[in-house]
Formats: structure tokens, C-alpha cells, sequence
């Protein structure tokens, strides 16, 4: 995602993503994931903006509308840094997250016809697996399918283990072997969702996109510490870290020379 560097607020402006996106590929081998998702309060051809220009090797894809609601938040502080942070929150009560069937169909010509970019389908709820599977069906993805399982946004499929069986169950169903999946989930159900995903096979997605804090009351100091705990865990369990070629060969991606930043 790109912050206006004045305010903190969510944009979409091309030339925003580009002032971190060369510093990002000049620091790490990482794969860089854009957002297509950018806000609710954005239209479709806005989200596209900052992807288009940067054709990365992934970006996100929300496969299906939905409520997404963050106004409960606002019953949890009192004070606010700017002014837009309250009413962005207060706006989701009233909103709807539109990601139609021709929406999604856009930014899959966009960004993968047109840059050959692979997508992380994030599935929000057990109908967006069934909605992914409609563009299977159609013909207009090859696999593997990235499917990102999110749980507990208000509006979306709850934080409950049973709730993460089901979806895996069903992605198995619908897909077999032509998909890798990740979890993630939000607020304080990061680390144990993380947690089960990997003892199950999946892969894992932390930062301060999804939960604030390192442990019980523990804001985190940032997105590195989230990955250092993660990874720590992992390997734990016995498990290893993929390096990003790695991941590019699981994923089947294009390659960092491919992009435009």
C-alpha cells in the first residue's frame, strides 16, 4: 500500500509507489506484492493506478464485495493523529467493498494480461474460493493459484479454527494440487492463525496491515519484528524459510527483472 507522505492517507498516485517501490528492489531480493485492493472509498480504475505503473511480479485481488468494516475501532480510541483516521473508520459502517465479477475481470486483464503479473487472491469469506474458481473455470488463470485465507474482518468469514478447516477443505476441493494458500488473520488471532496454517502445510502473512501488536498489549515496532517472531516460530516447528527464488519458482512468478520500478 502507498501513504501520502503528508498526511498518512491511503493514495493510489503512481508517483508515490515510485518513490519507494526502486529503494525496496535496491535493498532486498524479496518479491514486491502491490495492493489492487487500495481502499473502499476508491474506484476500480484508481486502484489500478500504482499496479499498472509498477507491473510487479504479484499483487493482491480481492475476489469478491463485501462489507468491510472497520468502525468498531472507533469505540477503542479516543485520540487520533489526523483527521481523516475517524472518518475513514466511520465510513465502513455504511460502505460496501465493491470487487464485481467485472471488476475482478478487469484486473486480470490489466495486470495479468497485460503485465503478466500473478495475483494473491485474497478470500475474505468461503463464496470468494467459489468465485476464484469461476475465473478457473473460465479459463483466464493458470496455476498454482495463490489463495490467501483472511479471517476475522468484520463482514467477512470469523476467527474460529473451524472456520479455517473449512476453507481449506473447500480450496482443496475446488482446486487439488494446482494451489499454494496462505493465512492470515486479524488483530490478535495473527500469530496462532500463522501459527496453525504452517503445522497444516500453508504459508503464512504478518504485518501491521493486519495487527498492530507483537504480543498481548504489545504494539509492534514494526512489520520486521512481526516477520522475525513468525519465522521464529517456524522454524520451531521445524519447518524452513523459503528464500525469495524460491518462492518465485513456487509461486510462478515472472522475475524482479521483469518489473517497471
Amino acid at each position: 500500500h502507498a501513504r501520502d507522505p503528508q498526511n498518512g492517507k491511503p493514495t493510489a498516485d503512481p508517483s508515490v509507489f515510485m518513490q519507494f517501490l526502486p529503494r525496496i528492489k535496491q535493498a532486498t531480493d524479496a518479491v514486491v506484492n502491490i495492493t489492487t485492493g487500495g481502499s473502499m472509498l476508491m474506484t476500480v480504475d484508481q486502484r489500478l493506478e500504482g499496479p499498472s505503473k509498477a507491473a510487479p511480479e504479484m499483487c493482491s485481488l480481492n475476489m469478491g464485495s463485501m462489507n468491510f468494516a472497520l468502525f468498531p475501532l472507533l469505540g477503542k480510541y479516543k485520540t487520533w493523529k489526523h483527521e481523516w483516521e475517524p472518518q475513514m473508520l466511520a465510513a465502513t459502517e455504511d460502505a460496501i467493498f465493491r470487487n464485481t465479477f467485472k471488476d475482478i475481470a478487469r484486473i486480470l486483464e490489466v495486470m495479468g494480461q497485460g503485465h503478466g503479473t500473478r495475483f494473491e487472491h485474497e478470500c475474505y469469506d468461503v463464496g470468494h474460493l467459489y468465485n476464484l474458481a469461476h475465473f478457473v473455470d473460465r479459463g483466464v488463470l493458470k496455476p498454482p493459484y495463490f489463495v490467501q485465507m483472511i479471517f476475522g474482518i468484520l463482514g467477512g468469514i470469523g476467527a474460529d479454527m473451524r472456520n479455517l478447516m473449512f476453507m481449506k477443505e473447500t480450496a482443496d476441493k475446488l482446486f487439488g494440487k494446482d494451489y499454494r494458500w496462505s493465512v492470515l488473520a486479524a488483530g490478535r488471532n495473527q500469530m496462532p492463525f500463522a501459527a496453525q496454517a504452517v503445522m497444516m502445510g500453508g504459508n503464512v502473512r504478518v504485518g501491521l496491515e493486519d495487527s498492530l501488536f507483537i504480543g498481548r498489549g504489545k504494539l509492534a515496532v514494526s512489520n520486521a519484528e512481526q516477520v522475525a517472531k513468525i519465522r521464529r516460530i517456524i522454524e520451531e516447528l521445524g519447518f524452513e524459510i523459503a528464500t525469495p527464488d524460491e518462492a518465485r519458482r513456487m509461486l510462478g512468478l515472472k522475475g524482479a527483472d521483469r518489473v517497471a520500478f
